[in-house]
């Protein structure tokens, strides 16, 4: 997330009340995860087994629990808080604010368009021509649709994401000031979720059909021109390249890559990352050959029991 203007570091310790390590007048552009952080952002970490990865990473502004060396070209921000902190400046610079009409005034839709009745329009929505909304889609705040884009009744965009931080009272969410981008000529079935990111884009590249009752969590971004079936269910800060197929109930864990034409069959379990251009199923998953040999040999077992006896 960018920030409408450029701020100075003594500026943003300001907002969140800490001290800083760097020059008053050191450039802070914006804030984001440390996956796509940008040289002028904000990274937050918050233990100690991830200081070194925050610190070696692109952003250039550190918002961290511990005085730390600060590596040169960079700057600090010191708080007994990331987490709580990063939180303030969400609020800051992307805060909540509360609808007065279904279609917001502030929306932009395209030539071409057009919105079936009960669908909800957020602030600063961007839509393209020629798309297609069906009743009772929910569009949040800041989401950007491209041209003759389909999306069928029940859908979300730009729900929360599912990011929490355990402490005694409870589970403390992280808030989320990212957005989602649908990009041109996607079909989106009903009943699909797809969660904005918590800084960045949730990405959903032109071309791409996604079937009914599917989930797509926070950050990812989904290539061109992939198939996904029903009851897919995608972490977030997943990558899924270019005309991939997922086909009915598969699921990811986070923070993994799907290679180009990849091809997941149904009811695998994606539990790493895997290479473009092969099949896949299975849980943990594996290439579909070598999945369905090891399960015609578990066939087998009765049969090897049976002449050993």
């Amino acid at each position: 997330m960018k920030f409408p203007r450029i701020h100075s570091l003594k500026e943003i310790a300001e907002i969140i009340g800490c001290h800083y390590v760097g020059a008053d007048d050191f450039a802070v552009h914006g804030m984001n995860e440390i996956h796509v952080v940008e040289p002028g952002d904000i990274v937050f970490v918050d233990h100690p087994k991830y200081y070194d990865k925050a610190l070696q990473s692109a952003a250039t502004i550190v918002l961290i629990n511990k005085e730390v060396d600060c590596p040169e070209g960079k700057a600090l921000l010191i708080s007994d808080d990331p987490f709580r902190d990063f939180n303030v400046l969400t609020k800051h610079f992307r805060p909540f604010v509360a609808a007065n009409a279904s279609i917001s005034t502030s929306a932009q839709i395209g030539e071409g368009t057009v919105i079936q009745p009960n669908c909800f329009i957020g602030n600063n929505v961007s839509i393209g021509k020629n798309c297609l909304l069906h009743a009772n889609v929910i569009v949040y705040d800041n989401t950007v649709i491209g041209d003759n884009v389909i999306i069928h009744s029940g859908t979300v965009l730009g729900a929360d994401a599912f990011y929490y931080k355990k402490r005694p009272e409870g589970f403390d969410q992280l808030l989320s000031g990212g957005r989602v981008v649908i990009e041109d000529h996607v079909g989106i079935g009903a009943l699909c979720t797809i969660d904005k990111g918590v800084t960045g884009d949730t990405t959903i590249g032109a071309g791409t059909k996604i079937d009914n009752q599917v989930h797509v969590g926070h950050d990812t971004v989904i290539g061109k021109k992939c198939l996904i079936a029903s009851q897919t269910g995608i972490a977030g800060c997943v990558v899924i390249e270019d005309e991939v197929t997922l086909w009915g109930q598969v699921g990811t864990t986070s923070g993994i890559t799907i290679g180009a034409k990849a091809v997941v069959l149904g009811q695998t379990g994606v539990t790493k990352s895997i290479e473009g251009g092969k099949s896949y199923f299975g849980t943990p998953v594996e290439e579909s050959r070598e999945k369905l040999k090891q399960l015609a040999n578990v066939k087998r077992i009765p049969d090897l029991l049976n002449k050993l006896k």
